[in-house]
């Protein structure tokens, strides 16, 4: 096991963003000193995790000594992931593809992110436009997972993922349109929430899309942080459409009736590890008072070949009209293999969109349905434990890489396409000490059972540190 951490004695400590927020506030430490802490940890873990894609540090010291921080959050030092405008930084989307001009303004999510009192010191690592599930790049050096630098990362917001998990930030920006940041939760061992379809503002490049798979959250490492982001948001950006989550602030009262789903949507059987963390977690909600029951998977195999076709319109839309969807410095000439494989997969099936979307809408409505017998949804984050690095690679054979997506990727993308919120936690470990994600989802709008159910388990069994491996 190869583990490269950052954490030690400095101001950062062992807290989470919001105790990290609490001693600026207190005056224990200042914006300016949590941001070089910050930056020190960055610097001794870059070299070899690879996590960020720009560095804006001074930037970021300027707003720390001059900027008055409000929020749950107020001066504590963060990366946004680099598919995300966040002006003054280009945003490239872990593709050379993509113009290097930096963003002219902000998008609106950028506002709720850091309306919450983060300083944004640089971008973190994606791999190309964010289409696959793991941060690997054909011209330039993967991100790396801090447990085990042998192993991916996850994806697509891996960087972020790999800078909480190794100590840098306590807290950082990732974006979900199939599981791209639950994936990298999972793999990290970290707590990755996707919020409800229309919880935080979208995503600008998918937002006009008939289905708008992505939803912005953040990754972190304890579930008041998640709450806390959420909470913020909601008190400055309501969801009309949704109901109101609130202060969430420890377990609910209420005992859930749950659903077990341990079934890939591939078929088969899960891996040893992943199988053990899922029944140890059915074990562990069992003993708390909650009921589990081993439903069928509540989608069909169909939903796998119309996700494909759907996910390849995204790479279409950005290999074949980059100039449009990306930006006047597309160069299509730097678009890497995979994505213009999922684009060329797409375009041998165009013809079969109309009825992919309405088959997706129409699975959306079967998978919803089982909230009208059951609180929450159990099921593992992933398929199987964290590939190596370049078992997933985008230089490798496509339909070898896709095959191996398909079912490393199995449980995640029904809430994308419903619009679900879901979480992946921490409950697990391989034999050797990798993180293992457990998932958990509710219906559309009741992030408050999920984040309820989430604090009882971290509660119950507190999440593994990598600064506890060995």
């Amino acid at each position: 096991m190869k583990h490269v951490h950052a954490f030690g004695d400095d101001c950062l400590g062992e807290l989470d963003a919001v105790g990290l927020a609490k001693q600026i506030a207190d005056g224990e430490t200042t914006a300016s000193e949590a941001l070089e802490a910050s930056l020190a940890r960055l610097d001794r873990i870059e070299p070899t995790l690879s996590a960020v894609a720009i560095d804006d540090r001074e930037r970021a010291r300027e707003r720390a000594a001059t900027s008055r921080f409000s929020g749950p959050f107020a001066g504590v030092p963060t990366v946004i992931k680099n598919n995300t405008a966040f002006a003054g930084i280009a945003t490239r989307s872990g593709s050379a593809a993509t113009p290097a001009s930096a963003a002219q303004a902000d998008e609106p999510f950028t506002g709720e992110f850091v309306g919450t009192g983060l300083n944004v010191f640089g971008a973190s690592t994606m791999p190309a436009f964010g289409l696959t599930a793991t941060t690997e790049f054909v011209d330039r050096d993967p991100t790396r997972n801090p447990w085990d630098t042998d192993f991916s990362a996850g994806a697509s917001s891996g960087g972020s993922a790999v800078l909480v998990a190794a100590g840098v930030v306590p807290i950082a920006h990732g974006n979900d349109g199939g599981g791209s940041l639950r994936i990298p939760a999972a793999a990290c061992g970290l707590v990755g929430v996707k919020p409800s379809r229309g919880r935080t503002a979208p995503a600008e490049l998918t937002k006009n899309l008939p289905i708008d798979l992505v939803s912005n959250g953040v990754m972190t490492r304890t579930v008041r942080d998640s709450a806390a982001f959420l909470a913020d948001v909601e008190r400055r950006h309501p969801a009309s459409k949704l109901k109101p989550i609130g202060a969430v602030e420890g377990p609910g009262d209420k005992r859930l009736k749950i659903a077990l789903v341990n079934t890939p949507i591939t078929g088969g059987l899960l891996d040893r590890p992943t199988d053990s963390a899922l029944m140890e977690t059915v074990d562990l909600l069992e003993s708390l008072g909650h009921r589990v029951n081993t439903v069928p998977l509540p989608v069909d195999r169909s939903f796998v070949d119309q996700f494909i076709d759907y996910w390849g319109l995204l790479a279409f839309g950005i290999d074949r009209l980059g100039k449009v969807s990306v930006g006047k410095g597309f160069d299509r000439s730097q678009v890497d293999s995979f994505t213009r494989g999922l684009s060329n997969t797409f375009l041998r099936h165009f013809y079969r969109l109309p009825g992919d979307v309405l088959g997706l809408k129409r699975g959306s409505r079967i998978f919803r349905a089982i909230f009208d017998e059951f609180d929450v949804v159990l099921s593992p984050t992933l398929g199987h434990v964290t590939p190596r690095i370049g078992d997933l690679a985008p230089t490798g054979d496509f339909d070898e890489i896709l095959d191996g997506l398909i079912r490393y990727v199995s449980f995640t993308p029904a809430n994308n396409v419903s619009g679900t919120p879901a979480v992946s936690l921490p409950l697990g470990s391989t034999p050797d000490g990798l993180p293992v994600g457990v998932h958990l989802c509710t219906d559309l709008g009741d992030e408050r059972t999920l984040l309820e159910l989430s604090y009882e388990l971290e509660a119950a069994r507190p999440f593994a540190r990598i600064q506890d491996a060995v």
